[in-house]
């Protein structure tokens, strides 16, 4: 006999990466912090060219799911949401997937990391 239970009912999982896409092989790391409301703070991480951090998550029942990244590089400083259940939801299906490509011009998004859309600048 299985119990209902609402949270996995109208939960999602779903898996945020971010990856360091500099190609200009500098020796300067990317620098991220990572915090949300339901699991705190994530630690921050240096990546060097090509690593990655990445997470899993789920949705709580509210809908207000809400993951906040902070990237430094050299003189470079940009705080953004890593993931939203508003705007994430749609976008990173069908593989629920949102991968984010941190790159010398700017942050570029992608459900599925082979196609590639920059969605705002350092600045």
């Amino acid at each position: 006999m299985s119990v209902y239970q609402p949270e996995n009912f109208f939960s999602k999982e779903y898996e945020v990466r971010v990856i360091n896409g500099f190609t200009n092989n500098s020796s300067l790391p990317l620098v991220i912090w990572c915090i949300s409301q339901q699991d705190g703070d994530m630690g921050g991480r240096a990546l060097q060219e090509g690593d990655d951090f990445g997470w899993r998550l789920k949705t709580n029942i509210w809908g207000n799911s809400h993951y906040k990244c902070t990237m430094k590089w050299d003189a470079k400083r940009r705080s953004f949401a890593a993931f939203t259940v508003p705007r994430d939801s749609h976008r990173c299906a069908p593989l629920q997937k949102c991968s984010w490509l941190v790159k010398e011009d700017g942050f570029y998004f992608s459900s599925d990391e082979v196609n590639w859309k920059k969605d705002f600048s350092w600045y």
